[in-house]
């Protein structure tokens, strides 16, 4: 018997999300919960939308289904997602010959809300995304309390369910190809956008006929491998832009990989070098791997964000290369490539299980090159589970 995996998350962990929204909202004593966050419109009601400067909210209330307020160009595809949200509300468009907040405060008002204590992740109604200006929510409802309660969005999604992690874990998988074929195209004189596009569209293509029908991108994006410009010497530079030559022999690559599975993501990155090594390569490349280590070891219940941080960077330091670190450790992984927690040394946040995030420690010689893995990990009960799984050896990393 053939069990395909899961694509997407249930109808039944939206429910349990909005149940959970719906206890803070009494425990906090709003009326009504007003999200701005195209994200979190999407974990609350499997909305995806393109965030440009149009205003867009999603407004939940203690009963029934949720509602959008929205631009009208996205009311017919919202109804193809998802059958959770109820009534839409829309406006032709921005900025409008009525702006969009003076209709969210019309509706809001004509919901039976213009004096209600409203939690939200904006009380302005909208962000500043593509030149978006207008005024904001609050002051246009002087007499309703919009409470700025951002943060509750994301402590929700900090610890992963079960169904979130399956997901993950399947889009460990699809990265794990793509840079299966990434590596395997590698070789001189190809720059890294050919190599880029040959992987992703083999690995895409391998995706789609395996999964079938049933598999929805959610981004826009199936599963992709790339450089993101990490070639040669720009392999120093973290998030760098193309090197404007093709691939040579003796260039460190710094490498990226993952795939979009029920709009879930994952994290596969390594440092690749074409043709023999250098010892000072091999040093630095043994150094990176023992602080990513040292990082993972550190993963686990009653330690913090910052142990790990921490924990990496005494490795990094022992070595004598503290001048060449340019970032912390790494990151949490979900909905977003980044997003809470941040394993940083500042960051006092305790570990907890179901913690999805990423183990990145690098170390840059700005003019030399850059040395980066990046794995995907779940903090458990008594540790951490390494999600991807791609070689991490330097041996199997070199494109002779």
């Amino acid at each position: 018997m053939i069990i395909l995996p899961k694509l997407r998350i249930s109808w039944n962990e939206y429910g349990n999300r909005l149940a959970k929204l719906r206890s803070h909202m009494d425990e906090e004593g709003f009326d009504a919960y007003l999200i701005t966050s195209g994200v979190s419109i999407f974990y609350f009601s499997h909305f995806y939308h393109m965030v440009t400067e149009r205003p867009a909210a999603l407004l939940v209330e203690p009963d029934g289904k949720p509602t959008f307020l929205g631009p009208l160009l996205e009311s017919d595809h919202l109804k193809l997602q998802t059958p959770l949200i109820g009534d839409c509300y829309t406006y032709l468009d921005y900025p409008g010959k009525k702006h969009p907040m003076h209709r969210f405060k019309d509706w809001l008002t004509e919901l039976g809300h213009g004096k209600a204590k409203i939690g939200t992740d904006n009380p302005a109604g909208a962000g500043g995304t593509m030149g978006y200006q207008g005024p904001k929510l609050s002051d246009l409802m002087p007499e309703a309390n919009l409470v700025a309660d951002g943060k509750y969005l994301w402590d929700i999604k900090l610890l992963k369910s079960k169904e979130e992690i399956d997901l993950i874990k399947e889009s460990c998988k699809w990265g794990n190809l793509a840079h299966t074929y990434l590596q395997e195209y590698t070789q001189p004189g190809l720059y890294d956008m050919e190599v880029r596009l040959m992987a992703t569209l083999e690995a895409t293509t391998a995706m789609r006929k395996t999964l079938g029908s049933e598999y929805e991108s959610i981004k826009g994006r199936a599963v992709s491998a790339g450089f993101r410009g990490q070639v040669g010497w720009k392999s120093a530079i973290p998030h760098s832009i193309d090197l404007n030559r093709p691939i040579k022999d003796g260039d460190v690559l710094v490498t990226g990989a993952g795939a979009d599975i029920g709009g879930y993501g994952s994290e596969l990155e390594r440092t690749m070098i074409v043709g023999t090594p250098t010892a000072k390569m091999e040093k630095m490349f043994k150094v990176m791997c023992r602080s990513q280590e040292a990082a993972a070891e550190a993963l686990k219940p009653g330690n913090t964000c910052a142990d790990v941080d921490k924990a990496a960077n005494k490795v990094i330091r022992d070595a004598g290369y503290w001048s060449l670190v340019k970032h912390h450790t790494g990151h949490g992984l979900g909905l977003l490539g980044h997003e809470p927690p941040y394993l940083d040394q500042g960051n006092d946040q305790p570990l907890e299980p179901g913690m999805v995030v990423s183990i990145e420690p690098g170390i840059y010689e700005l003019g030399y090159a850059g040395f980066r893995h990046s794995d995907t990990l779940v903090v458990t009960e008594d540790g951490c589970e390494w999600l991807t799984y791609y070689p991490r050896d330097i041996e199997s990393l070199t494109i002779l």
